[in-house]
């Protein structure tokens, strides 16, 4: 296979090169990167584009990584890239025509209204209090490392926290739903 300006030479069958092991490890984080996207986005087709910007941003400056932590430096360029959005949606806002929220963990055998009731609570969260307990809840991350990715102080991170978990459990509690059982 011949070596050209752009690399190697992919013409005539040849096979594409293995992945090395920094590839493998990115392609190791997808899953949990795209709950996390389509729990800040709060749509599937939203938060396949912030994964997909964010995979390609990591690819791309893998020669800054340090080498320390590669799932906190991905959710931490996807934080960035979440926010330059944000920003960017509020000088120019759009109308929204999917109502539908994205899933926030894969399919369960568990109640459909149960899970509908607990998208519409995680939707009611602030997107900062929302993205806390993501991290944190979701992603298990310390209370540093969520700071830290956040650029927010550890406080911070705790107040969002316990913010969000009394806010959630409010919401859970108010969209009570009795269960009808079926006589035996």
């Amino acid at each position: 296979m011949s070596h050209g300006r752009n690399g190697p030479d992919m013409s005539a069958g040849a096979e594409a090169p293995a992945p090395d092991a920094f590839e493998e490890d990115v392609l190791a984080l997808v899953p949990a990167l795209r709950r996390y996207s389509r729990s800040l986005v709060r749509s599937d087709p939203d938060g396949e584009d912030l994964l997909q910007d964010c995979v390609e941003k990591v690819l791309a400056r893998r020669a800054q990584w340090r080498g320390v932590n590669l799932r906190a430096w991905a959710f931490t360029i996807m934080i960035n890239l979440y926010r330059n959005r944000h920003r960017h949606s509020a000088q120019h806002p759009e109308v929204e025509f999917d109502d539908a929220l994205g899933l926030v963990a894969e399919e369960a055998d568990t109640d459909p209204l149960e899970r509908l009731r607990l998208e519409r609570a995680l939707a009611r969260l602030s997107a900062d209090n929302r993205a806390v307990l993501m991290l944190v809840v979701i992603e298990g991350y310390r209370y540093q490392d969520v700071a830290e990715m956040m650029a927010i102080p550890i406080g911070t991170v705790m107040s969002r926290l316990s913010r969000a978990r009394r806010q959630l459990a409010e919401a859970m509690k108010d969209d009570n739903v009795i269960a009808l059982r079926r006589p035996k």
